[in-house]
């Protein structure tokens, strides 16, 4: 069930299932057994070194389809949260021109491409097959681990179920959505100043030091 929920995350990467992943982890631990063995022998490092050599290539080659989902799934989530304000625009567009929600999803899953469209898609299959909107929806909602579009679900179902107008449930979602979007980007702004601090001081103040203070550090070498 956690590998299933790990691939559901990742959106199902094509010829990725529980089995193989399964098969992945015991040839990947096998596989890095060998080559960490190897290295180690290449090295000629002592017995507990080559161990703990051995021991991290097990590992790393036991976890490195977990690695990987982990990855897959944590791009995914991105690009959903980056696509879900222009997504949302465009079903309030449609919705406002006439079209109902069914027909609205349709033209965001046709019109944009990426992991919401196939999702967004995968929910139309699912409605067309008898599923109801509201379960076809929370559906989509537990295949992702994206806080905004959970809450997106939450009420596009609640408007659903009291019968609020969808056209007005869209609206403020959109105004939301970007209001979320340029947050997250005043935020990244901010922590610009502190993450440029580590090669700052490690890379470039070094060489800096190197330019101005080396032909001083000459003169005086020469001096002496």
């Amino acid at each position: 069930e956690r590998i299933r929920r790990k691939l559901d995350l990742a959106g199902n990467p094509p010829g990725w299932t529980v089995d193989r992943v399964t098969s992945g982890k015991i040839v990947g631990a096998v596989a890095g057994l060998v080559v960490a063995l190897l290295f180690s022998l290449m090295l000629g490092a002592g017995t507990p070194v080559r161990i703990a050599v051995v021991l991290g290539g097990l590992v790393v080659g036991f976890f490195g389809p977990n690695l990987y989902l982990y990855q897959k799934a944590y791009d995914r989530s991105l690009q959903i949260q980056r696509d879900l304000p222009d997504a949302i625009d465009l079903m309030t567009i449609s919705v406002e021109s006439g079209l109902g929600f069914d027909a609205a999803v349709q033209q965001v899953s046709r019109n944009t491409d990426g992991p919401l469209a196939d999702e967004f898609s995968r929910v139309l299959r699912e409605m067309q097959i008898g599923q109801g909107r509201a379960a076809a929806l929370r559906a989509m909602s537990d295949r992702t681990n994206v806080a905004d579009l959970k809450s997106f679900v939450s009420s596009m179902v609640q408007a659903d179920s009291f019968g609020v107008p969808v056209g007005q449930v869209l609206r403020v979602q959109s105004s939301e959505m970007r209001v979320k979007r340029r947050q997250r980007a005043e935020e990244k702004a901010q922590q610009v100043p502190v993450k440029i601090t580590v090669p700052l001081i490690f890379c470039i103040l070094p060489c800096l030091f190197v330019a101005v203070m080396g032909p001083a550090v000459i003169s005086i070498m020469d001096s002496f």
